[in-house]
């Protein structure tokens, strides 16, 4: 794929791209199901929405199916910690598939200190005719019930239903900024900034520590977890980022307790680049494994990196997402951007890497042509069917027509989180309240 050619692919009903102007529509999590038939967002007033990809009509073979609202539930609610006296935000952190087993679908979502396993599943049928029941569902009366009745099951409207299948709560001190299902599909983790713990899908009540970085004396604390995300193939090994620009890999099987890595992932730093702000633009926001599981990939507050887990001393690929923004990393110091947690995503063949920027823009890198593309994700640009254009950001000197100088990027509107279809060129983007769908150009 060239990551040049993508058109919008907007659902027929206006679903997407509504601009809600309440704090609790902003999107803080985007992940395509292991068929790509099925998206989920999750946003800040702890809902969840499910798009589905509708089937191509047999009049218009050329166009792919579009995605259109299948589920939405509320997944979690505000609590308050009277112990601590802290309220505990119902904003989603993170939304992980389970692959599909039967007819329904289960998927894992989390805010900053409860994962809930939920259960979507399809009714279209009801159940008639019970003996101790009327049709209204009011108990019969025994003495009037003369004949014994066959239930059978009538025909109705689809109904979606989501039910929370377990709750894995009161393992985590500090906020949970990551889960991952393991490739045995029996057990995932849940990592905040000092810990990472291992739960079984059926045991609710305890988890195991796998990773504990907490000081016996908190001021002696120099870093914290930042991502960590099980191997695609292999369960026994994860990976987890620190704020401090590392990657550590671990294997279970050398230890109970992983404090010891097997690999560690680090970059020596360029004394001639070092500045104030060198730490915090080096703390690692996502990491995440290929399909392939040869490579992670790593993003920083200015770049993407790629490293092979077979060289540890510095990553293969370095990809610069906005430089331009490095002289003006005092004032996003001001404004607080500069702690924003940008993700990064794979294509389906590992080919291309996606990222988000400012002012809505998204970056595409293509590892084997090296070309990459700035595009926008907007409504204004984003009519169905319209082919994006690139972007270009001027520096300094003369602008030309179609270029955005960097004084006028808009800093509030951030593009953070993204996903990838598993297997096509098909692209979600969160645009702080809305939510975008471009797939790559149809002949």
């Amino acid at each position: 794929m060239t990551p040049i050619a993508l058109t919008a692919l907007l659902p027929s009903k206006p679903t997407f791209s509504i601009d809600f102007k309440m704090e609790a529509d902003i999107i803080s999590t985007v992940e395509f199901n292991h068929t790509g038939e099925l998206l989920a967002t999750g946003d800040k007033g702890g809902r969840v929405v499910i798009f589905q990809r509708e089937q191509e009509s047999k009049n218009q073979l050329h166009r792919r199916g579009e995605y259109n609202v299948y589920s939405t539930f509320q997944s979690h609610e505000p609590e308050f910690d009277y112990l601590k006296s802290l309220e505990i935000e119902e904003k989603i952190n993170k939304i992980r598939w389970l692959p599909q087993q039967n007819a329904a679908y289960f998927l894992l979502s989390t805010n900053d200190k409860t994962v809930k396993l939920w259960k979507v599943s399809e009714r279209d049928k009801r159940p008639e005719g019970y003996n101790l029941k009327d049709e209204d569902g009011r108990l019969r009366d025994p003495a009037t019930i003369t004949t014994l009745r066959v239930p059978v099951l009538r025909p109705m409207d689809l109904m979606v239903e989501a039910t929370p299948r377990r709750v894995f709560a009161n393992a985590h001190t500090y906020h949970i900024n990551s889960i991952s299902v393991n490739s045995d599909y029996e057990t995932y983790m849940s990592a905040d900034d000092l810990r990472i713990n291992l739960w079984n899908f059926e045991i609710t009540n305890q988890s195991f520590n796998i990773v504990d970085i907490k000081p016996a004396n908190m001021e002696e604390l120099t870093e914290v977890i930042t991502a960590a995300e099980f191997h695609p193939l292999h369960c026994n090994t994860f990976v987890y980022s620190s704020s401090k620009g590392t990657i550590r890999l671990c294997d279970m099987r050398a230890s109970a307790l992983c404090d010891r890595h097997t690999k560690f992932f680090e970059e020596p730093e360029d004394p001639s680049n070092r500045s104030f702000f060198s730490e915090i633009i080096s703390s690692i926001s996502d990491v995440k494994f290929s399909h392939s599981g040869r490579y992670i990939m790593t993003r920083d507050y200015l770049t993407v990196k790629v490293w092979d887990l077979n060289m540890e001393n510095r990553p293969i690929e370095t990809y610069q997402v906005h430089d331009y923004l490095r002289s003006k990393l005092c004032s996003l110091y001001e404004n607080d951007c500069i702690f924003d947690k940008f993700e990064c995503v794979w294509n389906g063949s590992d080919s291309v890497i996606m990222t988000g920027s400012y002012n809505n823009f998204f970056r595409m890198f293509d590892r084997n042509t090296k070309r990459d593309v700035t595009l926008e994700a907007s409504r204004e640009n984003s009519k169905p069917r319209a082919i994006l254009k690139p972007r270009k950001v001027c520096v300094g000197g003369k602008r030309r027509k179609d270029e955005i100088s960097v004084d006028s990027l808009d800093f509030s509107k951030k593009i953070l989180h993204t996903a990838w279809h598993p297997s096509e060129n098909i692209i979600a983007v969160a645009a702080t309240n809305n939510l975008y769908i471009f797939q790559d150009k149809v002949n």
